[in-house]
C-alpha cells in the first residue's frame, strides 16, 4: 500500500525487526553525536538538549532579574510618599521589569522548552536547524544581558513596556534611554522569529514514522501553533519599533502630530502584538498543562480532539482582540463593540481546555506531587484572572478600571496563572530527562505553597487598590487615600513569592546535575516518547508510533527502541543524521544530514547582537564593521549548506532505504524560506496599514504622486526580476553543460533588475520633492522604500552568493536546494515591490 509520498507503508509491519545490529554500531553513534569535549565545545555545542538547557536557563536568569526589580518597586510602594527610589531610577526599573518578563523571559522560556522537549518528544535526532537554534540562543543571551546592563549605567528606557509616544519620542525622552529599547527589543524579537521558524519546520518534518496529526502529542501542538502566532504577530512590534527609531533618529513623522503623524499608530502596531502575545505565552504552558495533567492523574487527556481546537481557536481569535487595550481612545463605537465581543468570546476555548483539565483529575487518581500541585495552582489562578479579563472586556467596566491597579492585578492573574506555574510545573515533570537527580518532592511543595500563597497576598489587594482609585505607573502616593494598607499587604505578598523563588534557586543548586550519561528518568509515568531511554543522539532508533500515548500502549517500546530495533538505528554515513517525514501523516521522505558544531553562528550571533546594541550609541562605523563581521560569520556557516555527500539511498533499517538528498516543497530548507517570507510579507503587509492609517487621519497633507514617467520601467524591471528568478530554476532543471552556467546569470541578470527597479522608484520620488521628515506621507512612502530597498540589498548579495558558488563548482542539476531558495526569495522581492510601489502610486488617487 502507497501512499501519495510513494512510501509503501506496508513497510511498517516489519517493525520492531530482529535483525541483530552490527557490532560496534552503537559506538559509532556515541561518537558521531559526542559532548562536548574541550571547554570551548561547551559554547559552540548544538545539541538540542545541550542548547536547551542554557535557553532554559538563561530565561529563567531573567525571571530572577526581573524578580529582584519588583521587589524594589514593591519596597517603593509599600508606604506613601517613601523615598526609598527616585522616580527616575522608579521609571527606569518599571520599565525593565515589565520589558525583561515580557520579552526576554515569557516567550523565550517557553520557545527554550520546545527547543529541550521537542525532539525527544516527536522522536527526532534533533531539530532540523541545529545552528538556527545556537544562533537564537547566543544572540538573545548576549542581546539581552547588554540591555539589562543598561539600568546600572542610567541607561534603561524609563518609558514603560509598552513604550507609547509621544512620551518616548526624542521631545519628552531625550537621550538614548528609549533607543536602547526600540533596537534591543527588536532584535530579541528577531531571535524569537528564528527560534519560530525551527519549531514550525521540526514539528512539522521531524515526525516519528506513523506519528499523523491526530498522535501527535498536545504539547507539539501547542508549539506549533505557538510559533505560528509569533509569526504573524511579531512583525508587528518590529515594525513598529523600526518606525519609532527613525522618527527619533531622523525626524521622520509618524507618531508626530503636527506633520500627520498619530500616536495611535503605535498603539495599533503594538498591540496587534502585544495582545496575541498573552495567547502566545499562554497556548504552549496550556500544552504543558495538557501533557503533565494526564501523567498527574495517570489517565488519558479528556477531549484531546477538543483541546486542539481549542487551541487553534485561541489563536485565530487572539489576532482579533488588540484594540482591547484601546477602550478609552475614542475609537467609533462599533469598532469598540467588536473587540468587546471578540475579547469575550477569546474565554471560550480557553474555558474548553480548564474544563478538559477539571475532567482529566476527576477522571484519575489525582496526586498530589509537585507538578500536580503547581498545575492545579495554575489553573486556580487563570480562572481567576480569566474572570477579571471577562470584566474588562465589559466597555463600561473598562472605562472605570483601565490604567488603574485593577489592570495590573488582572495582567498578573493571567500571566503568572497561565504561564509561571504552569512552567514550574513543566520543570518539575520534565526536569529528570535532563538531570541524574530530580528535585526535591519536600522542598518542591513548600516553594508551592509559598508561592501560591504569595501571588494572591500579592495580587488580590490590588484588585482593590485599584477600584479605589490608585493609578498604575506611579512611584509614590499620597497617606490619606486608603492605599497604605493594602500596599503594604501586597509587599509582603511579594517578598513570600521571592522567597518562594530563592528556595526554587537553591533546590536547583543542589539537584540539578545536567548533561550526564544517566538521567532519573520517567519519575512521574509519563506517557510520551521523551521518556524512552535517551543519549546525545536523543533516541537509540526512530519508533514507528502508533498511539497517542506510546509508552504507556506498547509495552516493550523501550526495550526495542534501546535494541536498535526500529529506523535509523545507527549512523549510516558516519555524520549526524536525522529523518524527515511528510507533514500530514509523518511518512519517512529523506534522510536529513545535521550539521557539526563550529564557532561561526556563535560569533554570528555576537556581532549580530553587536551592530544592534552599538548602533544604540551612534557608533556608526563600529556597528557597520560588526555587521559586516555578522555577515561574513552567516556567510561562512551557510558556504557549507547543499553540499553532495555519499550515497544517493541509504538503508534505515528493516530494509527501508531513503534518499539523502530532496529539494523543492518536500526539503526542509524550503519550508524554512517560505517561512521566513511569510514573516517580511507581514511586515509589509503593516506598513501598508500605516500608509493608509496616516492618510486617513490627515489626508490634507498628502500630495500628488509622482507623474507617471518611471512606473512603467520599475514595473517592468520587477516583472522582469520575478520571472528571470523563475526561468532560473527552470534553466538549471535543464541538466545539459551550460545549465548552471546560464541560471547563474538568470539569477543575478533577476536581481540586478530589482535593484534597477529599486532605484528608479526611489529616485522618481527623490525628484518630486516629497522628504521623508516634511510630512507622514514621506514618512511611510520612504519607509516602504527602504524596507524594499533592503530585501533588494539583500537580492543582490544572494545573487553574487550564487555566482560564487557556481565558480567554485556547487552549483549543481542535481542539488538545486539552494539555487531554489535564492529563487524563491528574488520571486517574493519582485511580488512585494510591485505591490508597495502600486499602493503608493495609486492610492489614494492623486491627494487630497
Amino acid at each position: 500500500m502507497s501512499s501519495e509520498t510513494g512510501f509503501d507503508t506496508e513497510l511498517y509491519k516489519r517493525f520492531p525487526t530482529t535483525e541483530a545490529r552490527p557490532e560496534g554500531e552503537l559506538e559509532q553513534l556515541e561518537d558521531v553525536w559526542c559532548g562536548p569535549r574541550k571547554p570551548w565545545e561547551w559554547i559552540t555545542a548544538i545539541n538540542n538538549n545541550f542548547v536547551g538547557v542554557y535557553y532554559v536557563g538563561a530565561a529563567l536568569l531573567f525571571f530572577v532579574l526581573a524578580g529582584v526589580l519588583a521587589l524594589l518597586m514593591r519596597t517603593q510602594l509599600a508606604l506613601p510618599m517613601t523615598g526609598f527610589l527616585a522616580q527616575e531610577t522608579y521609571n527606569q526599573i518599571f520599565t525593565m521589569h515589565g520589558t525583561v518578563m515580557m520579552f526576554l523571559f515569557a516567550v523565550p522560556a517557553v520557545e527554550a522548552l520546545g527547543v529541550l522537549l521537542l525532539p525527544q518528544m516527536l522522536g527526532a535526532r534533533d531539530l532540523p536547524f541545529p545552528r538556527l537554534s545556537a544562533y537564537a540562543f547566543w544572540a538573545y543571551l548576549v542581546g539581552g544581558l547588554c540591555f539589562f546592563c543598561s539600568l546600572f549605567f542610567g541607561l534603561a528606557p524609563n518609558g514603560g513596556w509598552f513604550m507609547y509616544p509621544p512620551l518616548t519620542s526624542m521631545t519628552y525622552s531625550p537621550g538614548i534611554n528609549a533607543d536602547f529599547w526600540l533596537l534591543g527589543i527588536g532584535f530579541i524579537e528577531i531571535s524569537a522569529i528564528a527560534g519560530a521558524i525551527e519549531i514550525i519546520v521540526g514539528v512539522l518534518k521531524t515526525r516519528a514514522p506513523g506519528m499523523t496529526l491526530d498522535k501527535l502529542p498536545i504539547f507539539a501542538w501547542a508549539m506549533l501553533i505557538f510559533a505560528c502566532m509569533i509569526i504573524i504577530a511579531f512583525p508587528s512590534i518590529i515594525l513598529s519599533t523600526l518606525l519609532l527609531e527613525l522618527e527619533r533618529a531622523l525626524g521622520w513623522p509618524f507618531f508626530d502630530a503636527a506633520k500627520g503623524g498619530d500616536p495611535m499608530l503605535w498603539q495599533h502596531l503594538f498591540w496587534f502584538f502585544g495582545h496575541p502575545e498573552v495567547y502566545i505565552i499562554f497556548l504552549p504552558a496550556a500544552g504543558a498543562m495538557s501533557t503533565l495533567i494526564p501523567a498527574v492523574a495517570q489517565t488519558r487527556l479528556v477531549g484531546y480532539r477538543l483541546v486542539v481546537l481549542a487551541m487553534l481557536a485561541t489563536g485565530f481569535i487572539s489576532f482579533g482582540v488588540w484594540a482591547h487595550h484601546m477602550f478609552t481612545t475614542g475609537m467609533p463605537q462599533i469598532s469598540i463593540n467588536y473587540f468587546s465581543a471578540a475579547s469575550m468570546a477569546v474565554s471560550v476555548p480557553a474555558g474548553v481546555q480548564v474544563f478538559a483539565w477539571i475532567a482529566t483529575l476527576a477522571a484519575g487518581r489525582m496526586r498530589f506531587n509537585t507538578p500536580g500541585l503547581f498545575a492545579v495552582g495554575g489553573l486556580v489562578i487563570f480562572v481567576m484572572g480569566g474572570l477579571t479579563g471577562v470584566m474588562v472586556a465589559m466597555v463600561p467596566f473598562d472605562w472605570q478600571a483601565h490604567d488603574s491597579y485593577f489592570i495590573v492585578a488582572h495582567l498578573h492573574y493571567v500571566l503568572i496563572g497561565g504561564m509561571v506555574f504552569p512552567l514550574f510545573a513543566a520543570i518539575y515533570y520534565w526536569l529528570p530527562m535532563s538531570s541524574a537527580r530530580p528535585l526535591s518532592e519536600r522542598w518542591g511543595r513548600w516553594i508551592f505553597w509559598l508561592m501560591f500563597v504569595g501571588h494572591n497576598v500579592t495580587f488580590l489587594p490590588m484588585h482593590l487598590t485599584g477600584l479605589m482609585g490608585m493609578p498604575r505607573r506611579v512611584y509614590n502616593y499620597l497617606p490619606d487615600r486608603g492605599w497604605d494598607v493594602p500596599n503594604m499587604i501586597s509587599t509582603i505578598g511579594a517578598f513570600l513569592f521571592g522567597l518562594a523563588v530563592l528556595l526554587w534557586v537553591v533546590d536547583m543548586v543542589r539537584n540539578f546535575r545536567p548533561f550526564r550519561e544517566t538521567h532519573a528518568g520517567n519519575v512521574f509515568g509519563g506517557p510520551g516518547l521523551e521518556w524512552l531511554p535517551s543519549g546525545r543522539y536523543a533516541l537509540r532508533s526512530v519508533p514507528v508510533v502508533k498511539s497517542l500515548y506510546p509508552v504507556w500502549d506498547q509495552p516493550d517500546l523501550a526495550r526495542d527502541v534501546e535494541a536498535g530495533r526500529y529506523f535509523l538505528p545507527g549512523a549510516p554515513r558516519g555524520e549526524r543524521e536525522t529523518m524527515i517525514t511528510s507533514p500530514i501523516s509523518a511518512e519517512p521522505q529523506y534522510l536529513q544530514r545535521m550539521p557539526r558544531p563550529s564557532s561561526w553562528y556563535v560569533w554570528g550571533a555576537i556581532f549580530t547582537a553587536g551592530f544592534f546594541l552599538i548602533l544604540t550609541i551612534q557608533a556608526y562605523l563600529a556597528s557597520v564593521i560588526s555587521g559586516v563581521l555578522a555577515l561574513y560569520c552567516i556567510l561562512k556557516w551557510c558556504w557549507g549548506l547543499d553540499r553532495p555527500s555519499g550515497p544517493a539511498t541509504v538503508d534505515v533499517g528493516g530494509g527501508v532505504r531513503l534518499p539523502t538528498y530532496v529539494s523543492g516543497p518536500s526539503s526542509h530548507g524550503w519550508w524554512a524560506m517560505v517561512i521566513t517570507l511569510i514573516v517580511s510579507g507581514m511586515v509589509a503587509i503593516m506598513a501598508c496599514f500605516s500608509y493608509v492609517f496616516l492618510w486617513s487621519r490627515r489626508p490634507d497633507l498628502w500630495q500628488a504622486p509622482p507623474e507617471i514617467g518611471a512606473l512603467p520601467l520599475t514595473l517592468v524591471l520587477l516583472a522582469a526580476a520575478g520571472l528571470g528568478a523563475w526561468a532560473s530554476q527552470g534553466a538549471l532543471k535543464l541538466d545539459r553543460p551550460r545549465s548552471a552556467p546560464l541560471a547563474a546569470a538568470l539569477m543575478l541578470g533577476a536581481t540586478l533588475a530589482a535593484g534597477g527597479a529599486f532605484a528608479a522608484e526611489a529616485s522618481a520620488w527623490w525628484n518630486s520633492g516629497l522628504r521623508p521628515d516634511a510630512s507622514s506621507q514621506g514618512a511611510t512612502v520612504y519607509a516602504l522604500l527602504a524596507w524594499q530597498g533592503v530585501f533588494v540589498a539583500i537580492a543582490l548579495m544572494m545573487g553574487a552568493f550564487v555566482l560564487l558558488r557556481r565558480l567554485c563548482g556547487l552549483v549543481s542539476p542535481r542539488h538545486p536546494a539552494t539555487f531554489e531558495l535564492v529563487a524563491l526569495f528574488v520571486v517574493f522581492t519582485a511580488v512585494q515591490g510591485t505591490a508597495t510601489t502600486l499602493l503608493i502610486r495609486l492610492f489614494p488617487g492623486g491627494g487630497a
